[in-house]
């Protein structure tokens, strides 16, 4: 899920204050629970960036996928993290979403994928999503896991 990182305002929304009081009762346990998931997927320093990153413009589309991409599916018990990552980094693939491979090669790592899977997942995805885009995933996952080991900032 995009972090939508745009310019800083300090707008940055408190993580236990979910401010969309018509979203239902349950807004503020899937709101806790996404921040959660969210952290260990993604990492604090990425987070904390996109929480203190984020303006009153980007704040409702925060709030969404906090609330609905990592606080109810990614928090979803039918699949661990490591195939949930496999079956991001696909359709990241397909879409042509470079701008959001790199983060989620990272998250990847982070949930038990080692760099050969991550190359197998982009392999799998060229022959149905087409080479074109699996080429470009590789070059993002290799600077993506460049970063990883600490060779490129």
């Amino acid at each position: 899920m995009s972090d939508s990182e745009a310019k800083p305002s300090g707008h940055g929304r408190p993580e236990a204050d979910p401010s969309h009081q018509d979203a239902g009762q349950d807004a503020p346990r899937s709101y806790s629970q996404g921040m959660k998931v969210r952290r260990k997927v993604l990492g604090d320093e990425h987070v904390d960036r996109a929480v203190a990153n984020t303006t009153p413009f980007t704040e409702p589309f925060q709030d969404f996928i906090t609330r609905y991409a990592w606080g109810e599916i990614w928090a979803r018990p039918g699949l661990d993290r490591k195939t949930r990552s496999c079956i991001t980094l696909a359709a990241l693939v397909s879409l042509g979403a470079e701008n959001e491979i790199g983060m989620h090669v990272k998250a990847a790592l982070r949930n038990g994928l080692t760099p050969e899977e991550i190359g197998e997942v982009i392999l799998h995805t060229a022959v149905y999503a087409g080479v074109p885009k699996a080429n470009s995933a590789f070059a993002i996952a290799k600077e993506a896991l460049e970063q990883a080991r600490g060779q490129r900032p």
